[in-house]
């Protein structure tokens, strides 16, 4: 049976605000249990995970904010965006919610680097992660493939770039990496285009993209984080997806002890909204095992 949509208008209504070193972060919580902290994609924002909201807050409590310069969340102009101050940013978020125990992660591309830091931060004591997730994201940068729109960003002319870029740009790099079956309606992409033009989000696509290189300066660090073996982990990849797709997933069984993973045969970069019953199930199924448990698993859905 489909899951629900939450449609963004209505998401909209029922977020929260805090503030972050002097910014407006927006954030959603919902549910009890045990703390699950969601966290979101580049270019997008935290509605991406609408269909999962629902059926997770059933279960657990549930966390997502719009990371800085993201969604509806300030995007200030001159700022040096950084995947480390998205944990600090995270971090934070637990904070102002006085969430002290181990939250579990479940996060998507540029969420899952974020997550990462995070998976670092516990080995070093400073942060408190019982479990994490993962849903194509590049957590290997060596087979991490850009989009033509990303190098164009980080070029000396990404400024001019991101600024000219529009909905039509957006319609065009996003039907590259979506299963062939699974392609976003017209009304998903106004929404996708309006979380991003909010605030005039597109004068900082360029300063945001500068993940794709921190990537590659905090290898070691976020490599062996996901190499420690002191979490439960799980990778749900979407196989089609052209950016991190089965390519990733070879290397994550390459490289990570006792690898768990899930391969979405036809799905592309988003399983979330492409396939959300399927990871809803293999999400579910991996919180059911117990949490020393890493079995060695492959599923095909």
């Amino acid at each position: 049976m489909p899951l629900a949509e939450i449609p963004l208008c209505v998401w909209r209504t029922r977020g929260l605000s805090f503030s972050f070193r002097g910014q407006d972060i927006r954030y959603w919580t919902a549910g009890q249990g045990d703390p699950l902290l969601l966290i979101h994609g580049f270019p997008t924002a935290s509605w991406d995970w609408h269909y999962l909201w629902a059926p997770l807050a059933q279960r657990f409590r549930v966390i997502a904010c719009d990371m800085l310069g993201f969604g509806d969340s300030a995007k200030p102009l001159h700022h040096p965006y950084s995947l480390m101050e998205q944990a600090d940013l995270q971090q934070a978020l637990l904070s102002h919610l006085q969430i002290d125990q181990p939250v579990h992660l479940l996060a998507h591309d540029y969420g899952a680097s974020v997550s990462q830091e995070l998976l670092a931060r516990r080995h070093e004591g400073r942060a408190k992660v019982a479990s994490c997730v993962f849903l194509n994201g590049g957590l290997f940068p060596e087979r991490h493939r850009a989009l033509l729109i990303q190098k164009l960003l980080l070029s000396r002319l990404g400024w001019l770039v991101g600024r000219s870029f529009g909905r039509d740009d957006l319609v065009r790099h996003v039907s590259q990496i979506y299963g062939p079956c699974t392609r976003p309606s017209e009304s998903a992409l106004d929404d996708y285009w309006s979380l991003i033009a909010t605030n005039r989000g597109t004068r900082i696509l360029h300063k945001l993209v500068a993940y794709v290189p921190e990537r590659s300066t905090y290898r070691e660090r976020w490599v062996g984080a996901l190499m420690s073996q002191q979490v439960p982990l799980r990778f749900i990849n979407g196989a089609v997806d052209p950016v991190s797709g089965a390519h990733m997933l070879e290397r994550y069984k390459e490289l990570v002890p006792n690898p768990d993973t899930v391969s979405l045969h036809g799905i592309g970069h988003y399983p979330h909204t492409e396939a959300p019953v399927q990871v809803l199930r293999h999400y579910l199924d991996f919180r059911e095992q117990p949490l020393a448990y890493l079995p060695q698993k492959v599923a095909w859905s």
